[in-house]
């Protein structure tokens, strides 16, 4: 028989502690000490005055497994709409990479010899390196005396290393003078979206723990209003994958509706789940979806989008962190991104997909 999502663990502090045997919630609640960290390393290694070089010809961002896919999409989309040079997402060092193009990675895999010898072979072509990894192992070895190594300080599992990553990213950025951001006002809006999402706090005044229950047992269909957001709910699908087994569609909400039957599904997905259909019934509609809509800039385009998808989608939520917080798109991006690293660990403790058994089976005759 099918197992029942077990909610009341998430008011439950007790067991949510028991629960979370590795710890990973508290990991989460150190996103801001991850961004000081990074930030008080970036000033040791002088980082703004060794890439003081004048504007680069290009800024290639290394796309590995992991967090650093969705960090990455994160930083083009945040430096797409003023960047003077051209920004190239790519998996490896392009062919053409030159002694003028800056170069910024990040991994939790000391061991990628494929980053290694991408990262070695643009140092070897004069590029200037910056790499937000482990200190030991291949990659670490690639850019030994060539580039700047930023360690972590503050350790916490690879999968929630995402705003250490991003700290990296945009310190680079900053010295380059690409982007402006305030990484101090980002680790304390940080922290005061871990304190409202601890786990003592009931699921009415917790924002991730109602996120994390707005989308049990429902398909999420995260589809965000502009380029930021789709790539904040790309990293959302990488931790409810990563954290409580949940599979997500992330799309622009423009694009997701020229999908016929998904939005057909999505516009019907708000109404509950018959307990007496059939589960093995491939006609049914049994597995609900639920539409986030996703908005991070502000704007006439942003507020345009987001009057039709609410028109087209009735039953959706729109989650904006513009209307909680007053900060500019870069921490309102990363704080959206913590709530969905927060809500996805619920979801899994509660599932028990990590930690105990958070599902409970009913009882059978």
């Amino acid at each position: 028989m099918p197992t029942v999502l077990d909610d009341t663990l998430l008011d439950d502090p007790a067991r949510l502690a028991e629960a979370d045997s590795a710890g990973l919630l508290r990991a989460a609640a150190m996103a801001g000490a991850q961004v000081r960290a990074t930030a008080e390393l970036a000033a040791e290694l002088e980082l703004s005055e060794r890439l003081d070089l004048g504007r680069p010809r290009a800024v290639v961002l290394i796309d590995r497994p992991g967090v650093s896919r969705t960090l990455t999409r994160l930083l083009a989309a945040l430096l797409a709409p003023s960047c003077p040079v051209p920004v190239v997402v790519a998996e490896v060092v392009p062919s053409w990479i030159g002694a003028l193009d800056v170069v910024f990675a990040h991994t939790d895999d000391p061991g990628d010899r494929e980053l290694a010898a991408s990262l070695e072979r643009a140092a070897r072509y004069g590029a200037s390196v910056v790499l937000s990894g482990p200190s030991e192992g291949p990659v670490a070895a690639a850019v030994a005396g060539k580039g700047l190594l930023l360690a972590p300080r503050i350790p916490v599992p690879p999968e929630l290393a995402f705003p250490r990553g991003l700290a990296a990213g945009l310190l680079t950025a900053n010295a380059l003078g690409l982007l402006i951001s305030d990484v101090q006002v980002l680790a304390d809006q940080l922290d005061l979206e871990a304190e409202k999402d601890y786990l003592a706090r009931e699921s009415f005044a917790n924002p991730a723990k109602a996120l994390a229950l707005r989308v049990a047992d429902r398909v999420p269909l995260l589809w965000g209003l502009d380029p930021v957001a789709v790539a904040v709910g790309e990293h959302a699908a990488h931790a409810f994958a990563a954290h409580a087994a949940t599979v997500c569609d992330v799309e622009d909400y423009r694009q997701a509706l020229a999908r016929p039957a998904l939005r057909r599904a999505a516009q019907s997905g708000g109404a509950e789940r018959d307990i007496f259909a059939d589960p093995d019934d491939p006609s049914g509609d049994n597995i609900p979806t639920r539409v986030l809509l996703l908005s991070v800039r502000t704007g006439p385009a942003t507020d345009a989008a987001r009057y039709q998808a609410e028109d087209l989608l009735p039953g959706a939520d729109v989650i904006a962190p513009a209307e909680e917080i007053e900060a500019d798109e870069i921490v309102r991006a990363a704080v959206l991104a913590l709530r969905f690293e927060l809500a996805a660990v619920y979801l899994g403790l509660a599932a028990g997909s990590i930690g105990g058994a958070g599902r409970f089976a009913p009882a059978t005759a």
